[in-house]
Parts: C-alpha cells; structure tokens; sequence
C-alpha cells in the first residue's frame, strides 16, 4: 500500500479522536452541574479503567485463574484500606506471585 494512505489514516483518526474529546470539553465546561452529575462525570474514568482491566484477572496467569483471583482480592482489600495507587498494585503483584509459586 502507498504510505500516504497510512498517512491519511493517521491524520483522519487525529482529526476526529481530537474533535470527540474537545468539542464536550468546551461545552461542559461552562455548564453549571449538580454535585450529583459532577460525581458521577468524575467516577467516568475510574469505570472505563476497570472495565478495560478486570477482564485480564481471568487471563493473567495461564493455567491458573485463581491467581488472578487472589490478586484481584488483595487489591481490593488493599484499596478499602486506603493504601496508595502504587502500594495497591504492589500488595496484587506479590499476591498473585505468592499463588504462583504456591498452587
């Protein structure tokens, strides 16, 4: 295929990724919301990271879902106690890494 079709795709997939994230920017912006709508605009991101995230605890040991289930428990258990992003990650890393090397 000839590159500036690769070329063209980029700047097509730019031009309309950009548009969908800033035309709602400006406008919402100057909206005046409700604390409720203002929350839940706020948990937006969380639930699109979750969602891209919790199916990979299924995959993320081959041969052995449990350790994903277990690092997704200590995770959990970790973030209701309040421990930081990256205390979080590393209570889930060495939780599934335990269960490795355990079952």
């Amino acid at each position: 295929m000839d590159s500036r079709y690769f070329l063209y795709v980029i700047v097509v997939s730019f031009a309309v990724s950009y548009a969908i994230r800033v035309i709602p920017a400006l406008f919402i912006s100057k909206l005046a919301l409700s604390k409720y709508w203002q929350r839940v605009l706020d948990l937006v991101p969380y639930v699109a990271l979750t969602a891209l995230v919790f199916p990979g605890i299924f995959y993320c040991v081959e041969n052995n879902q449990y350790a994903g289930y277990i690092g997704a428990i200590a995770a959990i258990i970790a973030a209701l106690c309040r421990l930081s992003l990256s205390l979080v990650v590393l209570v889930a890393v060495l939780a599934v890494y335990g269960a490795v090397v355990s079952l």
